[in-house]
């Protein structure tokens, strides 16, 4: 008898969410089936991986692993479905593995960074947000809820005026961050810039007419 493999559509949100990053899973996710990478940790630790970095993935492929997200709206190509794979780097370095695979090919994968953080394995890794948390947090909210959607590109970026606006902490931006004013949300994406060193790449999102759920998710 083969054994059962099918999924349920409905896709587990991850605890210690915002409400919002839980609604956007609950609408958006779809659960993708994906095995376990417990399997591979004999291979891997053979391969010289230490079995804390292995384990730090085994966290990563329960909480997140096979869950299938639209396209972000900057960073188009992925993950598209979140999954681990082997862990990669050294002691000096630091170890990192991948955050899962791409929807196209792209200059760059997504990486779990040494300390935990959600980013790009570019010309030099990049973390975007703290925790993958983060880059769930607003992900499609904003685009859906705003009136108005003002893009900025290039050196305009860095004229923008952020004084009467205050970061959004669970965004946990670190080379992208997401800023709230009184009805609009600005989403700093630094990320291509940083990461592939080309300044070109430098885009800035204003979603303006936001109303407080817009705004706050709450």
């Amino acid at each position: 008898m083969r054994a059962d493999t099918s999924t349920s559509p409905i896709p587990v949100t991850p605890t210690g969410l915002s409400r919002r990053a839980e609604r956007f899973i609950e609408v958006n996710g779809i659960p993708v089936p994906q095995q376990s990478v417990r399997h591979h940790r004999d291979a891997w630790i053979g391969h010289g991986v230490p079995a804390a970095e292995i384990d730090r993935a085994t966290d990563f492929q329960e909480r997140w692993g096979g869950l299938a997200l639209p396209p972000a709206p900057f960073y188009e190509g992925g993950p598209r479905i979140l999954g681990a794979d082997c862990p990669e780097g050294s002691a000096a370095e630091g170890w990192s593995f991948p955050a899962g695979t791409c929807l196209v090919s792209m200059a760059y994968g997504f990486m779990i960074g040494p300390e935990g953080a959600f980013g790009l394995d570019a010309h030099r890794w990049t973390p975007l947000h703290a925790s993958t948390d983060g880059w769930v947090e607003l992900a499609d909210h904003a685009g859906r809820c705003a009136k108005t959607v003002t893009k900025i590109t290039g050196e305009a970026v860095q004229s923008l005026e952020l004084r009467e606006y205050e970061p959004i902490p669970e965004v946990l931006g670190v080379t992208d961050t997401w800023w709230r004013g009184k009805d609009s949300l600005i989403a700093l994406y630094r990320g291509e810039a940083v990461g592939l060193e080309a300044p070109q790449c430098l885009e800035a999102h204003v979603y303006g007419g936001l109303d407080a759920w817009g705004l706050h998710g709450g």
